[in-house]
């Protein structure tokens, strides 16, 4: 008995210390931020088009690409705030009720690829995550589902959409933050959080 005890904390110990440090390797905002405020004119303007901070579109750009516009990822993620065409690209072109989606060239264009990012971060706020009370919350929620999915973060909280916004709503934005680092399934999730955050502080 006292063996199979030993063994089960053993395990918890060894999940505990196989955790990641979400803040390790780390990392300086300082000259990726720079290199994306050369876009903050537009960011500035697609901003007050979509009602979206530009300090959040500019650390975007900066986590996302480094302010590089033809940059391309391996999973075919385009330009300064690396829009995939067949997911946020159509989602956009969808709400603007355009059919397609924008092809690689438009995305390539800074001033198209922060307007279509800018635009699915609005998306975001005023669809499924509409009834996010607390604007800092709100601003961490729209960070991790810029990257990682706003149904993947919903589902960190709850399988049923009201009852996740709820829960969302009784925490403070620190204890939103902590429970996004402990619970949510994509591991890249809290470093993001962290990152963006960081190019905003830089900004």
């Amino acid at each position: 008995m006292k063996f199979r005890w030993f063994i089960i904390l053993a395990l918890f110990l060894a999940g505990c210390a196989g955790k990641h440090d979400y803040r390790e390797p780390a990392w300086d905002p300082t000259k990726p931020t720079q290199r994306a405020m050369r876009w903050m004119p537009i960011s500035q303007q697609a901003g007050q088009a979509w009602g979206v901070s530009p300090r959040l579109i500019t650390a975007i750009i900066a986590v996302e690409s480094g302010g590089n516009p033809t940059i391309v990822s391996k999973s075919n993620a385009i330009g300064l705030m690396q829009i995939k065409a067949s997911t946020a690209g159509k989602d956009v072109w969808r709400h603007m009720g355009w059919r397609g989606q924008p092809s690689d060239s438009e995305l390539k264009n800074p001033e198209r690829n922060i307007s279509t990012g800018t635009a699915y971060l609005s998306i975001l706020e005023h669809g499924i995550l509409a009834g996010i009370n607390d604007p800092q919350t709100m601003q961490y929620a729209l960070i991790v589902s810029y990257a990682n999915g706003a149904g993947a973060l919903l589902r960190t909280f709850s399988s049923n959409r009201q009852s996740a916004i709820e829960k969302i709503n009784d925490m403070s934005p620190d204890e939103f933050r902590e429970y996004i680092v402990n619970n949510h399934p994509a591991p890249q999730a809290p470093r993001y959080l962290w990152k963006v955050t960081q190019a905003m502080d830089a900004i």
